[in-house]
């Protein structure tokens, strides 16, 4: 079993872990010795046991509120995830009826008509106001 030497709260301690987790130990031993580095900060210098056990309190209190952010996440994931199940399984919408009007053969051969008729009188104008000139 290895030995690892960490630092914490500017105390040296001497720990055994299994092999290959070394370095899970030392990521560990930084985040106890930031709590520790910042309750000496605040307090001053204060006995090896008190500092653990409030560095420990402190970490405890930041893996539980992270605890409760990831259980809402999750909850969260949940509820997205039945809903768009339910949206998938829902059946398809019944095609909508459009309907396209349907203009009349009599009515558009009207309109050319009185198309036709516009375009003489207009051209009768044209030829009148062209002769008084």
């Amino acid at each position: 079993m290895p030995e690892v030497v960490i630092s914490i709260g500017g105390r040296q301690f001497e720990v055994a872990c299994q092999a290959g987790e070394e370095q899970f130990l030392h990521s560990a031993a930084k985040m106890l010795d930031a709590e520790a580095q910042t309750l000496a900060s605040q307090i001053g210098r204060i006995p090896e046991p008190r500092m653990l056990l409030m560095a420990g309190l402190m970490l405890a209190d930041k893996t539980a509120a992270m605890e409760d952010k990831v259980r809402a996440g999750e909850e969260q994931i949940s509820a997205l995830q039945n809903e768009l199940t339910a949206l998938q399984n829902r059946p398809a919408p019944p095609p909508e009826r459009v309907e396209v009007a349907v203009i009349p053969e009599i009515v558009t051969d009207t309109l050319a008509e009185i198309a036709a008729r516009a375009e003489s009188f207009a051209a009768a104008i044209e030829e009148k106001g062209q002769a008084s000139s």
